[in-house]
């Protein structure tokens, strides 16, 4: 499945994007002026295939999953808060439900990985094995847990746009995983431990140091093959990291634009561009985080964040608030008046 996945990703559809991008030269305001929100209509119509792109069902798809490497000190929070939260997504009283709420969008949450049984109507239950080995340790997972990881993803995103979805946020939970998210980012770019690890959920200068530690022993003990995104995956990742590079991968096949959030998606993003490297052209980086690694993700990736608002939740929250952007930019296309239809002189 995975691979097929990646053999339909096409491309950006460019006559689209020429059309789209002659109308905003001609409506009513210097060309150029509204910056990337015009840059945004222009790629949602290449992705669509459509010169008018509209926006109608959001959804923001929340992957949970648990990590052995906490066992190593390196999160404030202990591993029972992954099934804690899990629920509170479900019952809609998280930072998520709140923001996905008043961008009118739903939530999707799945269980790729949580180390307890939660069983509950309103949870998609996908679990490929009950949180992830210690990373520091040794793999922490195998080839094909990594891989089914990444389907469970595709799944659960195609389920979502044959209900009717036509934009895509990534969201994650899952204690400790900033840890994961720091280890692919410096198995893939080869960066300094030291400059790429922030302190996650706010963990002291102790926790900092072993957490440091524990991710330049994986890197070592494992030696995670850059040349090989699967093997990064296994090694040193997440269930929930390779859940979400398969809702990437998967919203790009179905030709759907897809959001991505803090630093965990970022992670996950990095992993599909790599799987797949014209995945890239279906994403949009909705904000930078504080965690210092998210910025060099985005480098690597070529994208540019919309928003700089100080986040550092994850979830999706900052992918929810881009959705008021990429609306608005479809609403600018399809409702601000052109200079002939409003009667209005252009520029000499």
């Amino acid at each position: 499945m995975l691979t097929r996945t990646i053999e339909r990703i096409g491309k950006l559809d460019r006559e689209v994007m020429a059309k789209t991008q002659a109308r905003l030269d001609n409506l009513t305001k210097p060309q150029g002026s509204l910056g990337t929100l015009e840059e945004i209509a222009a790629r949602l119509a290449g992705i669509v295939r459509d010169p008018f792109p509209s926006v109608k069902d959001k959804v923001v798809v929340v992957m949970a999953g648990d990590h052995g490497v906490v066992e190593e000190g390196v999160s404030a929070f202990p591993p029972a808060v992954t099934p804690q939260m899990v629920y509170n997504f479900i019952r809609g009283g998280a930072g998520i439900n709140v923001l996905a709420r008043h961008a009118g969008a739903r939530v999707a949450v799945v269980d790729v990985g949580v180390a307890a049984e939660i069983q509950h109507p309103l949870l998609l239950g996908r679990k490929v094995r009950p949180g992830t080995a210690n990373l520091a340790r040794g793999p922490a997972m195998s080839r094909e847990e990594a891989r089914r990881a990444i389907e469970v993803g595709i799944e659960v995103v195609w389920g979502e746009i044959d209900r009717g979805a036509d934009l895509v946020a990534t969201g994650d939970m899952g204690i400790g995983n900033t840890t994961p998210s720091s280890a692919i980012l410096a198995a893939f770019t080869g960066l300094p431990v030291d400059e790429i690890v922030g302190r996650g959920t706010g963990i002291d200068d102790g926790r900092l140091r072993l957490k440091k530690q524990a991710i330049a022993r994986a890197l070592e003990v494992n030696r995670p093959d850059s040349a090989d995104a699967l093997d990064v995956l296994a090694k040193v990742g997440g269930l929930e990291i390779g859940g979400l590079a398969g809702v990437i991968l998967g919203a790009a096949a179905r030709r759907t634009p897809v959001v991505i959030d803090g630093f965990i998606a970022g992670a996950a993003a990095l992993l599909a561009a790599r799987l797949a490297p014209r995945s890239v052209d279906f994403m949009f980086a909705s904000h930078v985080s504080q965690e210092p690694g998210h910025l060099r993700i985005l480098e690597e990736l070529g994208l540019q964040p919309m928003l700089h608002l100080n986040m550092r939740l994850g979830e999706g929250t900052g992918a929810a608030l881009a959705f008021h952007l990429i609306e608005a930019a479809t609403k600018i296309l399809g409702e601000m008046a052109t200079f002939s239809e409003a009667g209005v002189s252009e520029a000499l």
